[in-house]
């Protein structure tokens, strides 16, 4: 799901995409982790059944935060995946927003950031994953 020009609505989920900007998409996305000493990428089993949500640098961390919050509220975690510091930048700041939105309905959340390699037109990149979870 990209949120590059969705309304500020927190409960509302967009579905409007820039295939330009944000590129990966769930038919492109492979992710791969490489191990400490590993010389080839090796696929990842999740442990979580988040909802994976893809931030571009036109995204508004406003609309981006609506959609990290309902999905919280749905599935008591999300996914964040951005390419690059502007992407990187505007996930931060919907990480916080969404959490004050979270945090007046008593709910707490936590992020827990790593590096992931996707492949986007078979040529791989690596990208940042935000997982987002409530605290328990």
């Amino acid at each position: 799901m990209s949120l590059d020009n969705a309304p500020d609505n927190p409960t509302n989920l967009p579905e409007t995409h820039d295939p330009e900007e944000d590129r990966m998409t769930n038919a492109q996305t492979v992710q791969l982790a490489r191990a400490v000493g590993a010389s080839e990428p090796q696929a990842v089993e999740t442990r979580h059944s988040a909802e994976v949500l893809k931030v571009s640098t036109r995204s508004r961390p406003s609309a981006v935060a609506g959609a990290i919050a309902g999905v919280i509220r749905e599935n008591g975690m999300a996914e964040v995946q951005s390419i690059g510091a502007g992407a990187t930048n505007q996930a931060i700041k919907a990480v916080a927003i969404a959490r004050s939105y979270l945090n007046e309905e008593g709910i707490d959340i936590v992020c827990i950031p790593s590096f992931i390699d996707v492949a986007i037109d078979d040529e791989e990149r690596t990208a940042i994953k935000l997982l987002i979870e409530r605290r328990p």
